[in-house]
């Protein structure tokens, strides 16, 4: 057995000799004889290009398809990508036009509010600072305003504080830089006014509502609603003539005013210095009108 075994594998080295030796020239032949085929047009050779192009379709197919998938699934990533930073792009526009529209909005508000200061210059009044209002009082019992203007732009204690509406208070208390304002409608406010038509004095006492009464009216006083209320000046603090609220009620206790000027909506201030006029004055109008606006 061993010997016919190994008198095989010694007849197949030969021959295996002879294939690698003149295989290539065998597929050489070949394959020029298929393109000398294929030039002169004869029918055998394109059947068989056919029938192996016909073999190989499905097998071509079959490994194209994993390719196409990579390409697709390369495409969707990328196209998800661009997605993700044109949406990022697009939040950060949205979020800048927001920010703009809010300052757009804020600068509105301010430049109504400055308008507005435009509406009550009265020429008696000599001097007045513009001070933007920062802050509030907070609490139920007490009304007052805090302005961004103090003693170092020529704000003192007792001036008073209008809008373009009329009179909301009188400054209390003054700092460097800041100083807070009493308004009408708080508990200790008490401002000396005269009804505009019937020229009875009075003064205006707050009770931390939303209106003011007047105190201290003479027994015969007629007060009718809707009559306006003015300062009288009187006390050397308040210039007069400054708008203060309507008469909304009278009854047996006394009579209730609405401020003229939206105490809860109040912006900007100003603080006026005023100093009443010498009683030899030739002109009792104070001096000239200046407008000085704090930072």
């Amino acid at each position: 057995m061993k010997r016919s075994g190994g008198s095989l594998v010694g007849a197949a080295l030969p021959v295996r000799g002879l294939l690698q030796r003149f295989g290539l020239l065998v597929l050489l032949a070949l394959a020029a004889t298929l393109l000398v085929a294929d030039r002169t047009g004869i029918g055998a050779a394109r059947d068989l290009r056919m029938i192996v192009a016909d073999a190989a379709a499905p097998v071509l197919d079959a490994l194209s398809r994993p390719v196409e998938s990579a390409n697709d699934l390369v495409s969707g990533v990328v196209a998800l990508a661009d997605l993700h930073a044109e949406n990022a792009e697009l939040r950060e526009t949205v979020e800048r036009l927001k920010r703009w529209e809010i300052a757009a909005r804020q600068l509105e508000r301010e430049n109504l509010a400055l308008k507005s200061l435009a509406r009550l210059a009265p020429e008696s009044l000599p001097a007045y600072v513009t001070g933007r209002v920062v802050g509030e009082s907070g609490s139920a019992f007490v009304r007052t305003l805090l302005a961004n203007a103090g003693a170092r732009d020529g704000v003192r204690a007792g001036q008073a504080a209008v809008t373009g509406d009329g009179l909301v208070g009188r400054v209390v208390e003054v700092g460097r830089r800041a100083s807070r304002v009493l308004l009408l409608t708080d508990l200790n406010s008490r401002i000396p006014v005269v009804l505009e038509q019937t020229r009875q004095r009075a003064i205006l006492s707050g009770d931390n509502s939303a209106l003011a009464r007047l105190a201290f009216l003479p027994r015969d006083a007629t007060v009718a609603v809707g009559e306006r209320v003015v300062t009288s000046g009187h006390g050397g603090v308040l210039p007069p003539g400054l708008p203060v609220g309507v008469v909304v009620g009278v009854s047996p206790e006394g009579a209730s005013v609405r401020p003229i000027a939206d105490l809860g909506r109040v912006d900007y201030v100003r603080l006026v210095a005023w100093t009443p006029p010498a009683f030899d004055a030739a002109a009792g109008g104070g001096g000239a009108l200046r407008s000085v606006v704090a930072p």
